[in-house]
């Protein structure tokens, strides 16, 4: 097996982690290779690991940045990937309810159980979960740059973000020839239910189901913030609007911050989407 560490994900040192799991593939008598990523050419490097040494699974410690890395870089092989949630906000590992400790997640990651799930691309970029233009696009903007990590830097962004928030921005969204034109603070592309801090923004998403969703939030206030941070997201009501497609674009009249799985992208105006469907092999519980 192929394991890829993000050293630097979620601040948190990693030897122990990799201390950990190659003894554990030591018991299960796997060996294994280990590569750290860099934060340059890793998908390259990755590539070439694989085909070197042709691994029967990849196991990822890292958040999601991480994980799409390797899905890109082994996109055309039939690998499955077990995932070890070792970053700042793993979106991807709280909705496939993956646990916390390291020890379960092993346990898993090693197990003959998976999803084929599906992948989402804009612009030619490939999203494993959640995407969004507007406000939370600003709060990531605002949380890279800041100099603290984990949930209490999301935090501490989040306060500055609501307080600097762009004015709403008006959007056409065409599905399939439907059209859509509205005033939105966020639009979020998702093809997953969750958040990475357990925030439900798409309660009807499912990740192998061949489509997504398009959620268009009109109005951000903290009423709607308050709802949809406590796990209520207010679906009977006319400032939340979701659309199910196969595919879509997105045009903005002004440049708009957009981010892909907690990634600033930068800000955009068009956006072309589609279904990668059941384009990754996960282990899941």
């Amino acid at each position: 097996m192929l394991l890829v560490v993000n050293p630097i994900a979620g601040g948190l040192d990693k030897a122990d982690l990799v201390a950990t799991v190659e003894q554990f593939a030591d018991q299960k008598k796997v060996r294994l290779v280990v590569f750290e990523t860099t934060g340059s050419k890793d998908c390259a490097q990755i590539s070439k690991l694989y085909h070197e040494h042709k691994p029967e699974r990849i196991l990822v410690a890292g958040g999601d940045g991480t994980i799409k890395i390797v899905a890109e870089a082994v996109e055309h092989h039939d690998v499955p990937l077990g995932i070890l949630p070792a970053g700042s906000a793993n979106g991807l590992s709280v909705d496939l309810d993956l646990p916390k400790s390291l020890d379960e997640n092993l346990a898993i990651a090693f197990r003959d159980r998976f999803m084929d799930m599906d992948m989402v691309c804009i612009n030619g970029k490939k999203s494993l979960h959640l995407s969004d233009l507007g406000l939370n696009a600003q709060l990531v903007k605002n949380y890279e740059a800041s100099d603290t990590r984990g949930m209490l830097g999301y935090a501490l962004q989040a306060i500055t973000t609501l307080n600097e928030q762009d004015p709403p921005f008006h959007a056409k969204i065409d599905t399939d020839g439907c059209i859509i034109e509205c005033e939105a603070r966020m639009i979020v592309i998702a093809n997953s239910q969750k958040y990475g801090t357990g925030v439900t923004i798409n309660p009807n998403g499912r990740m192998n189901d061949g489509k997504f969703e398009i959620i268009i939030l009109k109005n951000t206030d903290l009423i709607t913030i308050g709802k949809i941070v406590a796990g209520n997201m207010p679906l009977d009501t006319d400032d939340v609007e979701i659309i199910t497609a196969e595919k879509a674009t997105i045009n903005t009249s002004v440049p708009v911050h957009f981010q892909i799985d907690g990634e600033y992208v930068g800000e955009e105006t068009n956006l072309h989407i589609h279904v990668l469907h059941r384009q990754m092999r996960v282990a899941v519980p």
